[in-house]
């Protein structure tokens, strides 16, 4: 090993380092600062020139990813969110029926909308539900967050690590929809039966539910814009490939029109843009674009030639289930790419969305998602603690990986992937 390449190698880890452990003693370190730091070193220690850094970046990523967080967030602020919530609800008349309306809203909406942001809007709408019809807030905080990883794994822009998926295969919109779907559907039905199971209690007497409070009505005049350019965005990204449009230009011309037509102030939706996130993906395109340029990665590529039978779809969702728990599922997939990229097909990487998807849902820290309700929740005076969590989270991932795993391994035999 040279010089470069040990610079690299430490580098990588002090990075992981601070994305694995978000507190450490004398340092003031969270994760975007751990892979800014990483970043900046890279280029520092002449690891990467700037110029090359820059390049390493993957601008249809984030321009995705920026296009759907002003989309999301202008409806969030017009009231999108809560509507629908109110709508919804309405349906409901038992325990059961509002389990199994909170999985596929929560499960559905994840998969056009971003997860994270979906758990933001909805978590305090559940919480004050439960709390006004006296009912324990655990099982359907619980069923809210494994719903969201289920749900989000069928669509390019369900999650962040799919969107990175998706920039890289050039899967089309739809293809990933239709592969994916069966597995976040059955998904979102056994994780009705796993809650309904492992509280079991709670829906012993699934009496009447009668709903005295609902969420306030959204802003319907600013909605006739949002919703509809939403809507026309979300259909445009099943023929973008055949328009010849990229859905990160899609998504980033809906913004455009959303926020030149819409009613809400452009620098108030602006404020509202996660922009740390965004770095946060930067920095770690540059970082691992540093081991890369290495040549760190050259061996580990030896190895990482997934056969399309079942061992290789067993043995990248085993991967996935642990990594995700260490680092992540985003880091996690970021880091996966520049291995996977040259012996990758289609069902490689959709494997790698789906394994990586369902694997957060093991353990609270498996994926952002399940730290935003958990926060939410807990300043609401409610705690989810990481034991609670592993017990529901292990037995949601392995079911949910039997099922990706049958389903993934049945498209093979079939031929279609």
């Amino acid at each position: 090993m040279n010089q470069i390449q040990l610079i690299a190698l430490l580098i990588f880890i002090i990075t992981y380092t601070g994305i694995i452990f978000t507190r450490l003693p004398w340092i003031n370190i969270d994760r975007p600062s751990a892979a800014f730091f990483g970043a900046v070193a890279m280029i520092v220690f002449g690891v990467l020139p700037f110029d090359t850094a820059i390049a390493a970046i993957d601008f249809n990523t984030i321009a995705l990813l920026l296009g759907m967080m002003i989309i999301i967030t202008t409806l969030q602020l017009d009231g999108f969110f809560s509507f629908i919530t109110r709508k919804t609800v309405l349906l409901t008349h038992s325990k059961t029926g509002l389990l199994t309306i909170i999985v596929f809203v929560t499960g559905i909406g994840s998969a056009f909308l971003v997860n994270d942001a979906v758990v933001l809007m909805l978590t305090p709408i559940i919480i004050a539900l439960c709390r006004n019809l006296k009912l324990n807030p655990m099982p359907y905080l619980m069923a809210e967050i494994l719903s969201t990883n289920v749900g989000s794994a069928m669509t390019i822009t369900g999650n962040p690590q799919n969107m990175l998926i998706g920039m890289t295969s050039q899967i089309p919109y739809g293809t990933f929809l239709i592969l994916l779907a069966p597995i976040s559907i059955l998904g979102m039905f056994a994780i009705i039966l796993i809650i309904k199971w492992l509280y079991r209690t709670e829906f012993i007497k699934d009496k009447q539910l009668l709903i005295s409070e609902l969420p306030e009505k959204g802003n319907l005049k600013s909605m006739r814009i949002s919703v509809p350019v939403f809507f026309l965005v979300i259909i445009l990204f099943f023929f973008g490939h055949i328009i010849g449009f990229s859905i990160s230009l899609i998504a980033l011309a809906g913004a455009s029109v959303i926020l030149i037509f819409g009613k809400i102030k452009p620098s108030r939706i602006i404020k509202e843009i996660d922009w740390v996130l965004l770095l946060f993906f930067a920095c770690l395109f540059i970082v691992v674009q540093g081991i890369e340029k290495a040549g760190l990665l050259e061996n580990l590529r030896t190895y990482s030639t997934w056969t399309n039978d079942l061992s290789g779809i067993t043995s990248l969702h085993g991967i996935g289930l642990a990594a995700s728990q260490i680092v992540s599922n985003v880091p996690f997939t970021i880091a996966m790419i520049p291995l996977l990229h040259s012996s990758a097909t289609d069902l490689t990487w959709l494997t790698l969305a789906s394994a990586s998807t369902l694997a957060g849902n093991a353990t609270i820290i498996g994926a952002v998602a399940n730290l935003i309700v958990i926060e939410s929740a807990a300043k609401a005076g409610i705690v989810i603690t990481f034991k609670s969590f592993l017990k529901i989270g292990l037995v949601t991932t392995a079911i949910t990986f039997v099922i990706s795993i049958t389903i993934l391994y049945l498209w093979n035999l079939a031929g279609i992937l």
